[in-house]
């Protein structure tokens, strides 16, 4: 951990940013709007809300600038949220970027987050978001079939896993594969909506009509038209 480059914020007027390498934004903030999600791929995986749109517990794994971590903290507001982060570096900027502070549904948790849901009980959550990165990539430890097995574990019945994936990762396909067979096939994705971030969700809810909705158009800017009309639909909720 100590080679592992600091993690850099930025301001500009009203845009506050988080680097880890000059130039490759890891997470970005409104100020004037903190819950907003300004990145593509934050939101695209937002909607995993369509398919459970009542969670009453989601576990993230990775806090990075908090941008999820709010976006559920007020659209869903009868829901624990539950924040695994392996980097203290990170969790220090928690202020910066005005991640609400610890209470009886919110808490942001210091840990490798594999060995973390090891010991979580089975069926304990409705939703597990999975945006952890290393130096690297996307790290074996969160991208296997054995980590697949244990997220499944930790869903409840009708629950749903949503993961990043980079569409140039050499081991997309594999992780894919993965994530098919932890799953037993009920998975769906969401491609051309992020850039180069593919959305993968996997779980009993991508059986549903609401999994139909997801948008699957060869166009990108459509399905990113979609996802901001289904992130539309939830926050209404709350407003």
């Amino acid at each position: 951990m100590n080679n592992l480059p600091k993690p850099l914020v930025r301001t500009e007027g009203d845009r506050r940013t988080l680097e880890f390498t000059p130039g490759d934004i890891q997470s970005a903030m409104r100020l004037s709007r903190p819950h907003k999600l300004v990145l593509a791929y934050t939101r695209a995986m937002m909607c995993f809300g369509l398919l459970v749109p009542r969670p009453a517990h989601i576990l993230l794994v990775g806090l990075g600038g908090g941008s999820m971590a709010k976006f559920c903290h007020r659209h869903f507001p009868d829901a624990r949220i539950t924040v695994l982060e392996l980097r203290a570096d990170v969790i220090a900027l928690r202020e910066a970027f005005l991640v609400p502070p610890d209470d009886a549904r919110f808490r942001v948790i210091h840990t490798e987050a594999a060995a973390w849901m090891l010991g979580a009980a089975p069926g304990s959550f409705d939703a597990i978001v999975v945006d952890g990165f290393d130096e690297a990539g996307l790290p074996p430890a969160l991208s296997s079939r054995f980590f697949y097995d244990v997220c499944r574990r930790l869903l409840l019945p009708g629950g749903v896993l949503v993961a990043n994936v980079f569409s140039y990762d050499k081991r997309r396909g594999d992780v894919i594969a993965a994530l098919d067979a932890a799953f037993d096939g009920e998975t769906c994705r969401l491609d051309k909506a992020a850039g180069n971030n593919h959305i993968l969700f996997a779980g009993a809810a991508t059986r549903g009509r609401a999994a139909r909705l997801l948008p699957r158009l060869p166009f990108g800017l459509l399905n990113r038209l979609c996802v901001r009309l289904i992130l539309n639909r939830i926050a209404w909720r709350t407003v």
